[in-house]
């Protein structure tokens, strides 16, 4: 990728990304669910199961991937975010509780935040970037991107392409996120607490991502690719994965990167113009006097 340009000349920059949750979205439902066997052990096959066999699918097929880790999943399992560094991908923030911000106020937010940023540094896990939980980025949540000084941001959904947001005198980079390529929506199952209700067929969801990539390279643009390990890492999904990468490989124009390096080649980009958070001023209800 040259530094010119966010894409390099590519028809379509990929972002393969995993969210790590495991046990948190539950346990940030109710701390009863904790008592839930089923139910715990269902989000542990993502970090336990799902992440080897992500990591070795990638290996074999030579791309790199961002894993957006909660804290609290790297604080419980200390070789986790090690292990995926070494394997020469990208660990970035995630919260440290799953808890959206959105469900927060400013200060339970920043304390939210700090702690995950103090595990990852006592891990010796350096972070460029982060991912709201549930992407429900709030005002406080980029301030607090960009005052620990993180250079990007995919929780916000304003474009298809990267774009660069002022906050506070500092440019951060938005890499954008759309549902329709997040596997939560395609495979998530559990009836307590219910956390969706359908399990679509790998073939559908490799359809419809193949057509979106195809779209994505018409008008070049960034597929950020939303994945779970304990969804995406059973094996006939993963192994939809797999002939979606392949799928991209054999277009000959897609290029696949961390999502920090594309956060510097975004910067690096002079012609994008620096962008205002957006914001709501006017309230559209018209109230009876």
């Amino acid at each position: 990728m040259t530094e010119s340009t966010w894409h390099g000349g590519a028809a379509a920059v990929a972002t393969l990304t995993f969210d790590v949750d495991a046990e948190t979205p539950i346990l940030a439902a109710g701390r009863q669910y904790a008592g839930h066997l089923m139910t715990m052990s269902h989000q542990a096959y993502g970090p336990d199961v799902g992440v080897p066999r992500i990591l070795e699918l990638l290996a074999e097929l030579g791309v790199p991937a961002t894993f957006f880790v909660p804290g609290w999943v790297a604080e419980q399992r200390p070789g986790l975010a090690a292990t995926i560094v070494e394997h020469g991908h990208e660990v970035a923030h995630h919260s440290y509780s799953h808890r959206a911000p959105t469900s927060m106020n400013a200060v339970e937010e920043r304390a939210d935040f700090e702690r995950a940023l103090e595990v990852f540094d006592a891990q010796g896990i350096e972070i460029k970037g982060h991912r709201a939980a549930l992407w429900e980025a709030t005002q406080t949540t980029l301030d607090l991107v960009a005052a620990h000084g993180l250079t990007y941001d995919s929780s916000l959904m304003g474009d298809d392409r990267p774009y660069v947001l002022g906050v506070d005198g500092r440019r951060i980079v938005e890499l954008p996120v759309h549902w329709s390529l997040d596997d939560w929506e395609q495979y998530a199952f559990l009836p307590s607490p219910q956390i969706g209700t359908v399990i679509e067929s790998p073939r559908k969801v490799l359809e419809m991502w193949q057509a979106e990539l195809d779209a994505m390279r018409h008008y070049r643009c960034l597929f950020n690719l939303c994945m779970h390990p304990f969804l995406t890492g059973r094996p006939s999904r993963l192994l939809a994965l797999r002939e979606l990468i392949e799928f991209a490989h054999s277009r000959g124009d897609v290029h696949f990167t961390r999502c920090r390096d594309l956060a510097d080649a975004t910067h690096a980009d002079l012609s994008l113009e620096e962008r205002v958070p957006p914001a709501v001023t006017a309230d559209p209800v018209v109230y009876p006097d």
